[in-house]
C-alpha cells in the first residue's frame, strides 16, 4: 500500500500568509513521504520468519512511529481541506450547529472552549469529534500528532496548533491571533459535510 499526497485549493487567507501556507505543505508531503517510507522498510524486514524474529525491535520501534507520521498526514489533509473554497460561515439550521448548541448551550459557548484547548500548553491538535456510538460531540487535545486520539470517533473540526502552522506570521505569545485567524478563514460547510457523514 502507498499513501498518495493530496493537493488543495486553498485561496489567499486573511491573517495567514500564503508562505506559511506553501512552508506548511512541505511538512505534510513530508509525513506522507515518510509513512510511505516506514512501511516500505518494515515489509523489507519481514522476509522470512527468521528475519522477523531477528528484527522484532527495529520493526517495533517503526511502527510505533509509523502512528506519528500516518497521523501527521491525516491531521493535515483534515486541516488544509478546511480552507478549501475560502470563508464560509456555519449554517445555522444545519444539524451540526444545532447539535453544538444542544451541547454547549449556544455555538459561541462551543467555540469559547474549542479556543481554550487549542490554547493549551504545548504541541499539538485541538480536534472536534463526533461519537457514533453515543451519538454525541466531543473534543479533545492531541498530543503531537498522535497522543489522545478519541478512538472510534470521527473528526469534524481540526486546528493545528503546532508553531510551524503561525511562526512566519505570529510570534508564539501571540498564537491567539493566529487561532483567531484559522476562524476567520474557515470554510464551516467542510465540518458540516464530515458531521452528516460520520453519522
Amino acid at each position: 500500500m502507498k499513501f498518495t499526497e493530496k493537493t488543495f485549493a486553498i485561496p489567499e487567507l486573511k491573517g495567514i500568509s500564503q508562505k506559511t501556507i506553501e512552508e506548511h505543505l512541505k511538512l505534510y508531503s513530508g509525513y506522507v513521504k515518510s509513512a510511505n517510507l516506514i512501511l516500505e522498510k518494515i515489509d523489507g524486514l519481514r522476509t522470512t520468519e527468521e528475519e522477523i524474529t531477528k528484527n522484532t525491535y527495529l520493526i517495533s520501534e517503526m511502527q510505533r512511529r509509523f502512528s506519528f507520521e500516518f497521523d501527521g498526514m491525516r491531521n493535515h489533509e483534515y486541516y488544509f481541506e478546511q480552507f478549501e473554497g475560502g470563508l464560509k460561515s456555519k449554517d445555522d439550521q444545519s444539524e451540526l450547529v444545532q447539535m453544538i448548541n444542544e451541547t454547549w448551550g449556544s455555538f459561541d459557548s462551543w467555540l469559547l472552549r474549542f479556543k481554550e484547548i487549542a490554547m493549551t500548553r504545548g504541541v499539538g491538535w485541538a480536534v472536534l469529534y463526533f461519537d457514533k456510538k453515543t451519538g454525541t460531540l466531543q473534543h479533545c487535545w492531541v498530543e503531537e500528532q498522535h497522543l489522545g486520539h478519541l478512538t472510534g470517533c470521527s473528526v469534524i473540526l481540526a486546528l493545528d496548533m503546532w508553531e510551524h502552522s503561525y511562526m512566519l506570521d505570529f510570534v508564539p505569545s501571540e498564537k491567539k491571533k493566529y487561532v483567531e485567524a484559522f476562524f476567520e478563514n474557515l470554510n464551516f460547510s467542510v465540518s458540516e459535510k464530515r458531521f452528516l457523514e460520520a453519522k
